[in-house]
Order: structure tokens, then sequence, then C-alpha cells
């Protein structure tokens, strides 16, 4: 039995079952598929998490860009030197 604490508390005990070789070392793990498909929602929901921080990040950097140049303290690029970076 493994217990996952989630975002909202709730402790959640799964119902592993471990592979062991001839010296009993686990290999590997069987799991329920209901909770293997949890496992792979909640990793969708990361990578959408960690994208939204980046971007956010990076827009606040840009924001940030414009107001030093605004402000005459960073020079500007032209679209042509902006485009080719992408």
């Amino acid at each position: 039995m493994c217990q996952l604490t989630q975002q909202n508390k709730k402790v959640k005990t799964m119902n592993l079952q471990y592979i062991t070789d001839a010296k009993g070392h686990k290999s590997a793990v069987q799991l329920p598929l209901k909770d293997w498909e949890q496992i792979q929602k909640d990793l969708s929901e990361l990578e959408r998490l960690r994208n939204k921080k980046l971007f956010m990040t990076e827009l606040a950097e840009a924001v940030e860009d414009m107001k030093l140049i605004k402000e005459g303290k960073k020079q500007a690029r032209n679209a042509e030197d902006f485009l080719n970076e992408l």
C-alpha cells in the first residue's frame, strides 16, 4: 500500500504490488489501471501549470523590457532581428 497526499490534503491509498527478483529486490511495480490513469491526468495538469508559469515569467520579462525601452534605458530591436531570434 502506498499513500499519496493530494493538493486538497486528502490521502489516497494506492494498492501497489511489487515485482521482485530472485533475491527479493524490487524491480517493478504494478498498480490498478484507475490509479495509473489518475497519475497520467495529474502529470498532464502539472505540465500545463509549468507551461503557464513559464509563459507568465516570460511575459513579465517582456513587460519589464518594454518599460526599460520606454524609459530609454534599453534599446529596442527592429522587427526583423526579433523574428530571426524566434
